[in-house]
C-alpha cells in the first residue's frame, strides 16, 4: 500500500537529515518512531511539540505518569514501553505503580492523594476531552495554571504520539518494555 506510513532508513533526504538531528538520540540510536515521522518533514517540524524540557512546571515523576497514562489509555504500548524503559526507574516508578499506570484505577493504593487526583484527571481527559466539575475542582486546587496546561498538551502530544505509532504499527524497541499482562490479586 503506497500511502502506509513506515519507518524510513537512511539514506535520508537533506532537509529530512538535517531535521531528525534535532530530535534526541540515546546512544546515537534513533526512535523508529521518529524515523516515522520522516514520512513527512512538516510533520517532523511541526508535528508534537518537545515537552520533555527542564523547563516544564511539572515535576519529572508527574510528567511521566501523565505519558504513561496517556500512552495506556490510547493502547500504545510502543511508546508506553519507551518511557518506561528510560524514566521509571529515574522517577522511582514502583513496579506496582508500573503495573497500574496500564491496569490500575485512579485511586489504587500504590498512588498518593496528588498522583490519584492526576491519573483519574488524565483518564477523564482521554476519554472525554473534559474534566467532571469535581475532578475539576481538585485537579485545579493542587495543579497551578501553568501546570494544568502542560498536562493538556502532554495529553495531546502523547495521543498523537499514539495515533502515530498505532498506525505505523512500530514493534517494541529492542529496549522497550512490554504492557503487563495482569494485576496480581496483591495489586
Amino acid at each position: 500500500m503506497a500511502n502506509r506510513l513506515y519507518t524510513v532508513e537512511p539514506p535520508y533526504t537533506h532537509e529530512v537529515e538535517t531535521l531528525l538531528s534535532r530530535y534526541p538520540k540515546p546512544n546515537g540510536y534513533l526512535l523508529k518512531l521518529f524515523r516515522v515521522f520522516a514520512n513527512s518533514p512538516r510533520f517532523l517540524r511541526k508535528g508534537v511539540l518537545d515537552l520533555l524540557d527542564r523547563d516544564s512546571p511539572l515535576t519529572m515523576r508527574h510528567r511521566e505518569l501523565v505519558i504513561l497514562r496517556t500512552c495506556a489509555n490510547n493502547d500504545c504500548e510502543y511508546e508506553w514501553g519507551v518511557h518506561v524503559a528510560g524514566f521509571a526507574e529515574h522517577v522511582r516508578f514502583t513496579e506496582e505503580q508500573i503495573k497500574a499506570t496500564r491496569l490500575g484505577t485512579p485511586d489504587a493504593a500504590c498512588w498518593n492523594a496528588e498522583e490519584s487526583t492526576l491519573l483519574l484527571a488524565v483518564d477523564e481527559l482521554c476519554n472525554s476531552a473534559c474534566l467532571s466539575p469535581e475532578t475539576r475542582d481538585r485537579f485545579q486546587s493542587l495543579f497551578t495554571a501553568e501546570q494544568q496546561l502542560e498536562i493538556f498538551a502532554l495529553c495531546g502530544n502523547y495521543h498523537t504520539v499514539s495515533f502515530v505509532a498505532n498506525m505505523a504499527e512500530i514493534e517494541g524497541e529492542p529496549f522497550g518494555v512490554r504492557f503487563p499482562s495482569a494485576l496480581s490479586e496483591d495489586d
